[in-house]
């Protein structure tokens, strides 16, 4: 059986330069300790057109294929994990918005396509309720990656009655609190978004989760008519390949120095061995998987069953758990100078771990649901 080979359009050009990645691992460093993204490095992901790849062309968007788009994450975290993270979640929300209302689209975009929105749908701090036109919001969100350099945030919330919504809210009805002082991840800068006192959301800035399970949409190109939650599921753990790219020759680096230019001394290193093959075999498998199921979706006209939409959930969420058994097999050999503060694989392995905490980074109800199905239980995941 021939191995799965990725669709790759000859025309294919990528988007971030090598100019702009070499920026961003200069920066890596600065982003840890002041624990949010550079403006620098914002500026020039808006300049290359990053932020603006999922964007319609309407807006000036580029409308970029899912599987370009991933491509760049995974080439951003290879430079920085923190920086892949928040700029990957930022930009895959024009993909939301492009399926919210007209008028929302041309408030957010219509004078500057490189607006930027952060996110928190975690909806246990929020409280939303109908009104005439729309809804009163108020709340805490935690895990705001980027908000310092967003104009805009989508925010999580359960209407009673109606259900879940996402709410679009403009920075001008929010404060953000300096929260985030973490182990990992330090520069995403996902700090709280917070609304004391309660703001009115128009119903045209909100985005009813049944609509995006159901695909309903508001573009021509129909790559629109899939599911965005099967993009968001992607982008927070997609950056944990790229970050894996790294340590992998970090480590090779390492090794190949400690052996006195004479690398056939680790010939004899039988154990090392293996676990460098294992940690390519699980980039590689990662990669395959994620791009194979993009490339089925694009092949069904971005219409794939809901039974297929289970299982991509399912594959996604168990990105973070191979990349951090493959970490950890190779931080366990690193040797001795790999256990002090700021030692670049140690930071890796912290990123990694530290993305786990997401949800979407968890298997556990999403192999419950997929091998439910199969048993004849119906699908009880509405953000597929």
């Amino acid at each position: 059986m021939n191995s799965y080979q990725p669709v790759v359009r000859d025309d294919y050009q990528p988007v971030v330069t090598q100019d702009v990645l070499d920026l961003i691992a200069s920066k890596s460093d600065e982003q840890r300790a002041n624990r949010e993204m550079s403006k620098d490095v914002v500026d020039a992901l808006k300049a290359c057109g990053f932020y603006r790849m999922m964007l319609p062309k309407k807006w000036n968007g580029l409308e970029a294929r899912p599987q370009e788009f991933f491509r760049e994450q995974i080439r951003i975290a290879e430079a920085d994990m923190s920086t892949a993270w928040a700029s990957g979640i930022i930009a895959i929300h024009a993909f939301q918005v492009a399926m919210m209302s007209e008028e929302a689209q041309e408030e957010v975009y219509k004078d500057d396509p490189n607006t930027l929105i952060s996110s928190s749908y975690n909806p246990v701090g929020a409280k939303a309720e109908a009104c005439d036109g729309g809804f009163m919001l108020s709340g805490r969100w935690g895990w705001s990656s980027g908000s310092g350099h967003c104009t805009w945030a989508l925010l999580g919330g359960v209407v009673p009655g109606d259900g879940y919504r996402t709410f679009l809210v403009p920075r001008t009805q929010y404060v953000i609190e300096d929260t985030w002082h973490v182990m990992g991840l330090q520069g995403t800068g996902s700090n709280d978004v917070v609304i004391e006192e309660p703001i009115f959301v128009p119903l045209h800035r909100t985005h009813h989760q049944m609509d995006g399970f159901n695909c309903k949409h508001n573009q021509e190109n129909p790559v629109y008519d899939l599911s965005w939650a099967q993009t968001f599921v992607r982008v927070v753990n997609t950056a944990a390949i790229g970050a894996l790219k790294k340590a992998l020759k970090l480590f090779l680096e390492s090794r190949t120095a400690g052996a006195s230019t004479d690398i056939t001394k680790l010939a004899g290193d039988v154990e090392t061995q293996e676990r460098i093959a294992r940690v390519m075999n699980t980039i590689a498998e990662l990669e395959a998987v994620m791009f194979h199921n993009f490339d089925k979706m694009e092949a069904a006209d971005w219409k794939p069953s809901i039974e297929e939409r289970v299982l991509y959930r399912y594959q996604a969420s168990l990105v973070i758990e191979k990349a951090i058994d493959a970490i950890d097999l190779l931080f366990d050999v690193a040797g001795g100078r790999s256990v002090f503060q700021g030692h670049p694989l140690q930071n890796l392995w912290h990123d990694i771990h530290i993305a786990r905490c997401h949800v979407a980074n968890n298997p556990t109800a999403f192999g419950r649901n997929l091998g439910g199905m199969q048993l004849g239980v119906e699908n009880k995941d509405v953000f597929i």
